[in-house]
């Protein structure tokens, strides 16, 4: 599913008027319509319900006005609230409120009225859509806040007013919303910053855009919804060299497990063999021997226990005949640490996976990274070094951060994160949809690492190998909270659930 920014939201719009001769009034009539489908989807048949509809003076409060015929037209007791005059409502939205009031419905303009109807009702937040550019202020401002007093069911059109629909930033104030229904396609806002508070539950209105427009337009980012190509054929006859074999480098004194959860994560994603590359350290032994179907390569370490200089002959060695390669989880920032992987990065002739302390020693070399085929999985503090910028920084512009790193250097960058972004070097980019605040806990990152280097060890190519892992990351967490709550979530128990979360994507992409 196509993902689009303000603009190209509004091209598209003007694309179906224009050049295929769809009359923009009947688009905000499948919206309002649509808007109501989903009401009585999550909460229930509309008929005998109070609704209070805000409507704005342009486009967004014209849809809420259609929302508002159809809810009436179901039965449901609406009232709506107009902030603006309206003379000032202009457009197919002006004619959406000329219909409502033919119909015999009322306008009301006086907020303090409001106040004692919203008591018992659904709220209908259609203020402010996707064209906001500025603070909200005045008359719009007390409504917002009104609204998010009320403790009653907000449902929002298209975004929820007060967020930018580009950057997902609260414009001084925004709506608080427990579903919002997004108009044709999910706008790039929604997915970061603080409309991942503001949103509530996303659901997508189709409002009768022809396919053949969404796909002759030329859009960047897409929301992963399914996994095409899953699962990845195994001949009958498949061996375990036929899985591929994958070297994993990682660990260090009391950063053992971060190994054996890349392990253990790979294996579970389908990697035939696995070789995990360690400092010789007393920790080593008991922590790897929970992956007893893991080989171990123990390798010179320095006085601290950390891969010493004298790793680096057994490393290349290691990495021949090796299908892929992962690096970095525990094996620390000592400095004679960070040269080894630099070295073993130059030296590898295979796709690698890099992540955690080898992206810190990526920071201080990145041409290291041109003319490979090397996926990055850096969190938003890890990006923030990587490119001399603050994790704020990177957080509040997490889309360009990524798509210009990937671009730059030739590489697939995954920022980590709620709704991982997966950018690729041709300038696209991948929203993830799976995954829940439970995995913000030590060790998933760990998890991440395994199973998109398990992909890829199956010769999965790089950006479908990342999509894979994070989308089934995610699952796996989703699938895992389900059983344990988010609160007692812990990456181990992600590496338990892959193989439920790859048999739910095996059986919907055979339905």
């Amino acid at each position: 599913m196509k993902v689009v920014t303000a603009s190209e939201m509004k091209s598209l719009d003007r694309a179906a008027t224009q050049e295929f001769g769809i009359p923009s009034l009947l688009l905000m009539e499948n919206a309002g319509r649509g808007i109501v489908d989903q009401m009585e989807q999550a909460l229930g048949p509309m008929r005998g319900k109070r609704v209070v509809v805000f409507s704005g003076s342009g486009n967004n409060g014209g849809d809420g006005l259609v929302a508002a015929r159809h809810l009436t037209m179901r039965g449901a007791h609406v009232a709506v609230f107009l902030l603006a005059p309206p003379r000032k409502v202009a457009g197919d939205a002006a004619i959406s409120l000329a219909i409502w009031q033919k119909m015999g419905g009322r306008i009301q303009y006086d907020l303090a009225d409001a106040a004692s109807l919203i008591r018992e009702s659904i709220i209908v937040d259609a203020l402010l859509g996707t064209g906001l550019s500025h603070p909200v202020s005045s008359v719009y401002a007390e409504a917002i806040a009104l609204i998010n007093r009320s403790g009653r069911p907000v449902v929002s059109i298209d975004i929820p007013s007060g967020i930018c629909a580009d950057t997902g930033a609260a414009l001084g104030t925004a709506v608080r919303a427990d579903y919002t229904s997004t108009l044709a396609m999910p706008k790039r806002g929604l997915f970061v910053q603080d409309a991942l508070e503001h949103r509530g539950k996303l659901g997508v209105v189709d409002i009768g855009l022809p396919k053949a427009l969404i796909d002759g337009t030329d859009i960047a980012t897409e929301l992963i919804t399914s996994l095409s190509g899953f699962p990845p054929p195994r001949p009958a006859g498949a061996h375990k060299g036929t899985a591929g074999h994958l070297l994993v480098v990682a660990g260090s004194v009391g950063a053992m497990g971060a190994a054996a959860m890349t392990a253990m994560a790979a294996f579970r994603c389908g990697a035939g063999l696995v070789t995990v590359g360690h400092p010789q350290c007393q920790t080593a032994g008991p922590n790897l021997s929970a992956v007893v179907e893991a080989m171990t390569l123990p390798l010179p370490e320095t006085a601290t226990d950390t891969l010493s200089a004298d790793a680096r002959q057994s490393l290349a060695s290691a990495m021949i005949g090796k299908r892929a390669v992962a690096i970095g989880p525990g094996l620390s920032r000592h400095l004679e640490t960070q040269q080894v992987i630099l070295d073993c990065i130059a030296d590898c002739p295979v796709p690698m996976v890099i992540d955690a302390d080898a992206l810190h020693a990526v920071s201080h070399q990145l041409d290291i990274l041109k003319g490979k085929k090397l996926i990055l999985t850096p969190h938003p503090g890890e990006m923030g070094v990587l490119i001399g910028r603050s994790t704020e920084y990177v957080q509040k512009n997490r889309f360009e951060t990524a798509s210009e790193f990937a671009k730059n250097w030739g590489v697939v960058l995954v920022l980590k994160g709620a709704h991982t972004i997966i950018a690729l070097p041709d300038g696209t980019m991948r929203i993830n949809n799976t995954g829940n605040p439970g995995m913000a806990t030590a060790g998933t990152g760990d998890v991440l690492t395994g199973m998109i280097a398990g992909w890829l060890v199956q010769g999965v190519n790089i950006a479908t190998a990342a999509t894979w892992g994070v989308y089934l990351h995610g699952l796996a967490g989703d699938i895992a909270a389900c059983a344990t709550g988010r609160l007692s979530l812990m990456a181990s128990d992600l590496i338990a659930n892959i193989p439920k979360a790859i048999e739910t994507v095996t059986l919907n992409a055979s339905s």
